[in-house]
């Protein structure tokens, strides 16, 4: 007799239905086609205890599984449970009319329990797409993938329960989330704030435009500081995500496996801090069967980048074409998969290897030349990327014992709201731009638009630190949203003489 269950392969961060036939006839042997990699073929012993486990027995007869379409790989151990559940019913064990309104995924052990597994959020997604009435998956997972509406998530914890509820013996009701409920109510948590930080002022207006545009940060100063402090804050007083860039983020951790059991809807901005050990693979993403890295992992989010110039010169140069594109592709033989990496870049660094370049008070004992060598770890073309830089120094102890409240995060945050608003009527029109730093060179010269006396300041400026053309689009775009949170139409040339401020790495001599 032949049975056929429904299962999905995830390939990038969608899914892709696979339809699971089992044949059971004349003969002893056992074969699985259709492309499956080592995990999905050791599924045989898996589903073999857990049926003997529970008093049903594997078919000792010739069983033919195949994987469609064949020409794509299958890869996991999320195929044991609608490998076993066809078994049972191709050998006529058990009597399953409902069995292919449902996809079916799940690892199990050798007592019949299941195990978790990753990307239920796009397969649940796939399911609703092509009608199923429901999807039969791990209880652990019911919760993450429940933020699907108009699909029954049922969350079982064994193969027992799951041939139970198909028998119609066992009730099980539907996992429900109120997606929206969840959402609104996760959006203004967040575990640091502003309001912790004393002095550092101009570094704060300098995350408030970086927030308000979008653009990258680097951050260089001497140890202690406060640059990972203030870098963890920045998610603080960026815009809330919107629903469907929520669902985007928790799509693509649900198919890294980063969510936990508890969780279904990540609603905050992730923020990812690689450490500067990490290989360009785990940055970018790929493998085998292509998984995203940290870039897409921080998509809609911030990814900092502590001691920029200790990570490995091939990490850093990788990232130089998503910051410009916004997405990644990774690329095999016979596949192409994109990422989406709409990411903001934070980066800090020391003046030097013993951190006290240029410091007020700690005299510098790197020798010469050296100071120049370690910002050379940086490339230009990577610098060029990085729209603000940002000399951070040391908090005085009169600010640090301070009593006096600072800003919180929330106001800033309603600033940069009202600036991101702005840019929401003016790019209404380019669906695939969001903020200032996402403008092409085409807008820039459009909407950019400066005064003569913004003319000669600029070229004065350009001049003189001998900044690239991208440096010029990346000035005009800072000074665009220094307008912007002044509420101003047009760029005057105090907004351009402060965005030209932001690119201190560029002047000549700055490291002697």
């Amino acid at each position: 007799m032949v049975a056929k269950t429904f299962g999905s392969a995830v390939s990038g961060v969608n899914a892709k239905l696979i339809t699971i036939e089992v044949n059971v006839g004349q003969g002893t042997s056992f074969f699985m086609v259709g492309l499956p990699d080592s995990a999905v073929k050791e599924s045989q012993q898996r589903v073999e205890s857990a049926l003997k486990y529970f008093g049903y027995r594997m078919p000792r007869q010739k069983v033919v599984i195949n994987l469609a379409p064949a020409d794509i790989r299958k890869e996991g151990s999320s195929y044991d449970l609608p490998i076993g559940l066809g078994i049972l019913k191709a050998s006529e064990q058990v009597s399953f009319p409902e069995l292919e309104e449902y996809v079916i995924m799940g690892e199990l052990s050798l007592d019949g329990k299941l195990r978790p597994v990753k990307g239920v959020l796009p397969i649940a997604i796939e399911a609703r797409k092509q009608g199923f009435k429901g999807f039969i998956l791990p209880q652990e997972n019911a919760l993450e993938a429940s933020i699907v509406n108009n699909l029954d998530i049922i969350g079982v914890e064994s193969l027992e329960e799951a041939i139970g509820f198909l028998e119609g013996q066992i009730d099980i009701k539907p996992t429900v989330t109120d997606t929206r409920d969840i959402f609104y109510n996760s959006l203004d948590h967040y575990e640091f704030d502003f309001t912790d930080v004393q002095g550092q002022e101009n570094i704060k207006r300098a995350m408030e435009i970086a927030a308000t545009g979008g653009h990258n940060v680097i951050m260089i100063g001497p140890p202690g500081a406060g640059k990972t402090m203030l870098a963890k804050r920045l998610p603080s007083i960026l815009p809330p995500l919107s629903l469907q860039e929520a669902l985007e983020t928790t799509k693509i951790h649900s198919v890294a496996g980063k969510l936990s059991g508890n969780s279904s809807l990540i609603a905050q901005r992730p923020f990812r801090s690689p450490h500067h050990t990490i290989s360009d693979v785990a940055l970018v993403g790929g493998g085998g069967n292509p998984q995203p890295g940290e870039i897409s992992l921080s998509h809609n989010g911030v990814l900092f980048l502590d001691e920029l110039p200790e990570f490995k010169r091939a990490v850093l140069e990788v990232l130089r074409q998503p910051l410009e594109e916004r997405k990644v592709t990774i690329s095999r033989a016979k596949i192409s998969v994109d990422f989406p990496a709409n990411f903001m870049l934070i980066a800090s660094m020391n003046p030097c290897p013993c951190g006290y370049y240029n410091h007020p008070d700690k005299e510098c004992v790197c020798g010469p030349g050296i100071v120049q060598r370690y910002l050379n770890k940086v490339s230009g073309p990577l610098l060029d990327r990085i729209d603000l830089h940002v000399e951070v120094t040391p908090v005085k102890f009169e600010e640090m014992t301070s009593t006096r409240k600072t800003e919180s995060s929330k106001s800033i945050r309603e600033r940069v709201i009202k600036g991101r608003d702005l840019q929401v009527e003016r790019f209404k029109d380019s669906p695939e731009v969001f903020c200032n730093a996402m403008m092409p060179s085409h807008m820039v010269k459009e909407i950019c638009q400066i005064s003569p006396a913004g003319k000669i300041l600029l070229k004065t400026a350009m001049e003189r630190l001998g900044l690239s053309a991208r440096a010029y689009d990346r000035i005009l775009k800072v000074a665009r949203t220094i307008a912007d949170l002044a509420l101003s139409d047009e760029i005057k040339v105090e907004h351009l003489a402060e965005a030209i401020q932001y690119r201190s790495l560029d002047r000549e001599g700055w490291a002697g």
